[in-house]
């Protein structure tokens, strides 16, 4: 009744109504404004506590900065894939610094695969998995992890850094012994230093030495040898087939993390263990779904049915942390399923790897580690890997300096990863990228 009868002129109640609202609307910006305000003053008000934190925090920058060793963050926009786009470059950018080895982050089936479970079981849990986060797909998995590895079983983590956090505590105590690479990956590191065992570390891939401290530890109630598979910043891979026959002599057990074999070493993509032709001589095996099984993330254990029963009921990261969501979970799962039907990705890695590697050391660069698809390319200082990646990047090639702490001072390297996603003619074109930089930094010499 209040409506006007002229839909060009409003009736008083309406007009009374949209002032109500319009003041409304001027004392909510006038409160957020003022709210901001004593927000923005709050964050400035520094105590005398925060001044000397942000005056400590200053000295390392400038420690930071002076090596030229600070790492920025390059913004990509654009999914995962052998080619890329970056913030501020309008060409696509190739992409050799991905964890991506059989190029499956932006395959459309494991896309497909996430988007079905994220329909059909929700974007996650709201819970851990002993209270009500534990759905059919995560059983699923697991059970598949362990079909892959030709295990009992499996659990999963959010990460395989939880993974490594959380298995060394629980399944060894004062009594027991544990051996570990010296180069062995940060997550492991921290996870051995959780457990109460008596600690050793023996010289990098080096059985002497590794028996010299199994002879030593020979009191010791339980002994397990832990070993990165690959080791991730030189490429390189441990002497599992020795090792193993080390922890038979001295009856120990092997511990392997294989985040960077998983799904494209060995010739079925089963990792370090088949690379070395000791398939089932290792007795718990840690790797990531977040590197060439997605890409998303998560982690897990694989062996004996009762190692994974034990972490159930006692590791802390998987009974306090959110289960796996849905989307991650399908993906993974696609994969393994893609894996389990053929081999052929697995084989295309291979081959471009074989093709960069031999093409990089005929063009004179020194690459470290072994015929994995990590290719460190060795430059030494800090400052001139740093520069070198990003004259790579104003020639299309996205690749990242690595120095210290990440590797060891004087050991600088820009690390390139192959994946199966690469075609030879990206490889053509990041050697040849690699030629003119080299030559630019005389890091190689220049045509005569």
């Amino acid at each position: 009744e209040h409506c006007s009868n002229n839909p060009g002129k409003m009736s008083l109640p309406n007009l009374a109504t949209q002032n109500f609202w319009r003041l409304g609307a001027l004392l909510t910006r006038r409160m957020s404004s003022r709210l901001s305000a004593r927000l923005a003053h709050h964050s400035a008000r520094q105590t005398p506590a925060l001044q000397t934190l942000n005056t400590i925090l200053d000295e390392q920058f400038d420690v930071i900065n002076k090596a030229g060793t600070w790492k920025a963050e390059r913004i990509i926009v654009s999914r995962q894939g052998a080619t890329i786009n970056v913030e501020g470059r309008n060409e696509d950018i190739l992409n050799f610094c991905a964890n991506n080895y059989l190029g499956l982050s932006g395959d459309a089936d494991v896309i497909e695969a996430g988007k079905e479970a994220l329909v059909s079981h929700g974007a996650g849990l709201s819970s851990v998995r002993f209270i009500c986060g534990t759905q059919d797909i995560h059983k699923d998995l697991e059970k598949k992890i362990a079909e892959f590895h030709q295990r009992e079983d499996s659990i999963l983590y959010a990460s395989c850094f939880d993974a490594n956090a959380g298995i060394f505590e629980v399944l060894l105590t004062p009594e027991d012994a544990v051996i570990s690479d010296e180069l062995n990956h940060a997550s492991i590191i921290d996870g051995i230093r959780l457990c109460k065992a008596k600690k050793y570390r023996y010289k990098h891939r080096d059985v002497k030495d590794l028996e010299n401290l199994l002879i030593e530890s020979q009191s010791a109630r339980m002994r397990m040898i832990v070993t990165d598979g690959v080791f991730s910043m030189d490429g390189n891979v441990a002497p599992l087939r020795d090792i193993c026959d080390l922890a038979d002599k001295y009856k120990a057990l092997v511990f392997i993390d294989e985040c960077h074999a998983t799904g494209f070493f060995g010739e079925t993509g089963r990792g370090t263990e088949e690379y070395m032709n000791v398939m089932g001589r290792v007795d718990i095996i840690n790797s990531t779904l977040g590197k060439a099984l997605g890409g998303a993330a998560g982690g897990y254990t694989t062996g004996p049915a009762s190692v994974v029963n034990l972490l159930r009921q006692r590791s802390r990261p998987y009974l306090f942390s959110n289960t796996l969501p849905p989307p991650v979970v399908g993906c993974a799962s696609k994969v393994f399923d893609m894996l389990m039907a053929d081999s052929n990705l697995t084989k295309k890695v291979a081959s471009n790897t074989l093709r960069f590697r031999s093409k990089m050391v005929e063009a004179g660069f020194t690459i470290s580690g072994d015929q994995h698809p990590i290719c460190p390319v060795m430059l030494g200082d800090a400052r001139l890997a740093s520069q070198m990646a990003d004259a790579l990047l104003e020639r299309g090639i996205y690749v990242i300096g690595f120095s210290f702490p990440v590797v060891p001072v004087g050991k600088a390297r820009i690390r390139v990863q192959i994946s199966a996603a690469h075609t030879e003619q990206d490889i053509d074109t990041a050697v040849q990228a690699f030629i003119d930089v080299g030559r630019q930094f005389n890091v190689i010499k220049s045509k005569l």
